[in-house]
């Protein structure tokens, strides 16, 4: 499929969050968003790094502190949430910490950021959703959600931990998420629209995030040098996103389709057997209500 930024409908009156926009695909995703005219929130964890990325966009954005891997934060960023909320984008991660970590909640932390954060998140901006005539929910997930297995419901535990297994399973777990989310909305019968993204293999700051990958010195002082030659740029690696919060069909899961996914056009992304087990999505479910305290009121 040809699409890229180029191809996104104008989006006016659109009210957005992003959350992890200061840098990466999430930057793109927004930048792109607000050119088209939607009025966009940077939910980021940096409020400085958010001011100076917003101040490179046009149009209406701002930044709101968001830090996912405190149940707290995400409760009074909802809490301070006003109006209608038409488009959530699920998108900001931690990749690869070297070593075992935890959230402030006691969370494996890229399971209890890129998962279990999101998933509050949704749950609690529900009312805001709901109240928007168009609501849609986007989850930016990745190709390493294909390596992982039904250990995802063990939750990454510090006994199991490998840095490239359990991010794995977070991923996998971004995958089961969205798709159990467009089940549920669609046997409520709700207006909700749940697709999923993911942006291939893109040259972002993800991989020297200090909270992940970046944490070793040496990954964190070469990243920006050897990404950019190595793989496709982060606005390439936005439009599978882009597509997934305006033309996607509910329930789709799009990515790029050359070189193992890694790049390209985008199209349907692949999914592997745990993330098509509608049980396994089921007891995830379950278990991330029982972990964060929320139900969500479809």
């Amino acid at each position: 499929m040809s699409f890229t930024a180029a191809d996104l409908p104008d989006v006016t009156g659109t009210v957005a969050v992003v959350t992890g926009g200061n840098s990466g695909i999430g930057f793109h995703t927004t930048r792109e968003l607000a050119r088209q005219g939607a009025a966009v929130v940077l939910a980021v964890r940096d409020t400085d790094a958010g001011a100076a990325a917003a101040a490179k966009m046009p149009g209406d954005v701002r930044v709101e502190k968001l830090d996912l891997a405190s149940q707290a934060s995400v409760r009074a960023f909802a809490e301070r949430w006003d109006g209608p909320l038409d488009l959530l984008v699920n998108n900001a991660g931690v990749m690869r910490p070297p070593k075992y970590r935890q959230t402030e909640d006691g969370h494996e932390l890229m399971f209890g950021t890129n998962h279990l954060g999101h998933f509050a998140l949704t749950a609690r901006l529900l009312p805001a959703l709901r109240a928007s005539a168009t609501p849609r929910v986007v989850t930016v997930a990745s190709i390493a959600h294909l390596r992982g297995d039904e250990h995802v419901i063990d939750a990454n535990p510090e006994s199991a931990y490998d840095p490239e297994k359990s991010y794995c399973q977070s991923k996998l777990a971004n995958v089961l998420f969205l798709r159990e989310l467009h089940k549920r909305t669609v046997e409520a019968g709700s207006q909700l629209v749940s697709t999923g993204a993911h942006p291939g293999v893109s040259a972002t700051g993800l991989v020297g995030d200090p909270n992940g990958m970046g944490a070793n010195p040496v990954v964190r002082a070469l990243a920006p040098f050897f990404m950019p030659v190595l793989f496709q740029s982060a606005a390439a690696g936005a439009n599978p996103s882009l597509y997934a919060a305006t033309l996607a069909e509910p329930g789709s899961y799009t990515g790029p389709q050359r070189r193992g996914e890694s790049r390209g056009p985008i199209g349907p992304a692949k999914l592997n057997r745990h993330a098509r087990d509608e049980d396994l999505a089921a007891r995830l479910w379950a278990l991330s209500e029982e972990k964060t305290g929320i139900s969500f009121a479809l």
